[in-house]
């Protein structure tokens, strides 16, 4: 408190240079961290652009410092495919695959989310941003101080945020170990958003090894890559695949297709065939009896198992309970 004025004089700086405060009290405050990181999202974040659009949604595309030219170029075709098809990009800013990727979609026009682990305020005086700036498709937000240099802490720290503000995320190029690695497995483990990897040539990369974590391998040319598709959720046992989707005797074929705002699932069969109604709560039932058959699970690892939203976890565990299809126990609460 006795800093009181040095803050006002701070605040009254970084205004001057276009630099918002946002607290999570504030109604302009992303919803998405708050839900996703419940007391863990930031208490203040710091911005400059249309704070709108951190509420957006969109397409994380992140990656190494110091990934290969080919990677580089994969980056810049799929930030550009990814916002002519009407959908965000969300990145970190930093040098390499971040900046690449966000670069390439406002040079195209499209909505870019940033969220940078240091000098923000740099950062928003600087030539690159300055278009997307004042377009108003840009938003480059942080929740350390503005003014901040470069912190390993920092980098690692960010990297959820980046994750919980999008839909869905694509790693370009992975180091063994560091910033990209770890947050590609801190998703994983928490199951924020379904994440894609792409194959590289190069060896020493960790790509392979996130994809063995539970990732999926995406395509390598852009053109081939349906951008809908990288919303679509589908792990279980460590292995590709689905819980909505339905055996190939039906002969159904599952698509996704994504806008700003959500994910619509639309299941069409064969024209020769009739559409059968499926009832996801009975696929649903069906999964829980087999993964809590030896031991009860609490409702983030059921989310975990099935790559199923804690929302519609919840719901469908309350309806069975109320059925009597499932066993409530508690301390600590979980699911048989």
């Amino acid at each position: 408190m006795a800093r009181g004025h040095a803050m006002a004089l701070a605040l009254e700086k970084w205004s001057r240079a276009g630099i918002w405060v946002l607290t999570r009290s504030d109604a302009a405050y992303p919803n998405r961290l708050k839900t996703r990181l419940k007391t863990g999202a930031p208490p203040v974040l710091f911005g400059c652009g249309n704070a709108d659009l951190l509420n957006c949604g969109g397409v994380a595309v992140v990656g190494s410092r110091n990934a290969e030219a080919d990677d580089l170029q994969f980056t810049k075709e799929l930030g550009k495919k990814t916002v002519n098809e009407g959908f965000p990009i969300v990145s970190g800013g930093a040098r390499g695959v971040d900046e690449v990727a966000m670069l390439a979609a406002i040079v195209a026009g499209g909505t870019v989310v940033g969220v940078l682990a240091d000098s923000l305020l740099r950062a928003v005086t600087s030539s690159k941003w300055r278009q997307g700036l004042m377009d108003n498709n840009l938003v480059l937000v942080s929740p350390f101080y503005p003014e901040a240099g470069f912190n390993t802490g920092n980098a690692m720290g960010r990297n959820k945020y980046i994750y919980c503000l999008a839909d869905t995320a694509v790693i370009v190029h992975s180091g063994s170990k560091g910033g990209t690695w770890n947050g590609a497995l801190e998703n994983l483990s928490k199951n924020w958003v379904p994440l894609w990897v792409k194959p590289t040539r190069d060896k020493a990369a960790g790509n392979a090894g996130i994809v063995q974590k539970g990732a999926h391998w995406c395509e390598t040319v852009v053109d081939e890559m349906s951008i809908p598709s990288l919303f679509e959720s589908r792990t279980i046992s460590g292995q590709s695949m689905d819980l909505f989707a339905v055996s190939e005797d039906n002969s159904l074929v599952t698509e996704y297709k994504a806008s700003s705002e959500k994910a619509k699932v639309v299941v069409t069969e064969e024209a020769s065939r009739e559409t059968i109604p499926t009832d996801f709560y009975q696929i649903f039932l069906a999964e829980l009896q087999r993964i809590t058959g030896k031991s009860p699970l609490s409702t983030e690892q059921i989310c975990t198992q099935l790559s199923l939203h804690k929302s519609q976890v919840r719901e469908w565990v309350k309806q069975a309970v109320e059925e009597k299809q499932v066993i409530k126990l508690n301390r600590p609460v979980r699911y048989q």
